[in-house]
């Protein structure tokens, strides 16, 4: 499954997408859901726990914690827009 990322999230993985295993060869629950798929990303750059804010489109919609993800759809992570103050 590969995700494409944006912002903060582009610059805490340190690469414009990335690829999540769609087999268990890790030996660790793989996501099946949007909400699975944070904790996983989560726990892999705790970082992007400290966002205010993680949004998650599946197939170009914004999508809900519980609905599910497939290894062939599209997934983006969009982190809130960042502040520039002058």
């Amino acid at each position: 499954m590969t995700i494409l990322l944006y912002g903060t999230a582009k610059e805490i993985v340190g690469s414009p997408t990335l690829s999540v295993p769609t087999s268990n060869i890790t030996g660790k629950p793989l996501p099946k859901t949007v909400g699975e798929l944070k904790i996983f990303l989560g726990n892999t750059y705790p970082a992007l726990k400290k966002l205010t804010s993680l949004a998650v489109a599946v197939n170009h919609n914004y999508a809900k914690d519980h609905e599910f993800i497939n290894s062939y759809d599209e997934i983006a992570l969009i982190p809130p827009p960042e502040m520039v103050w002058k």
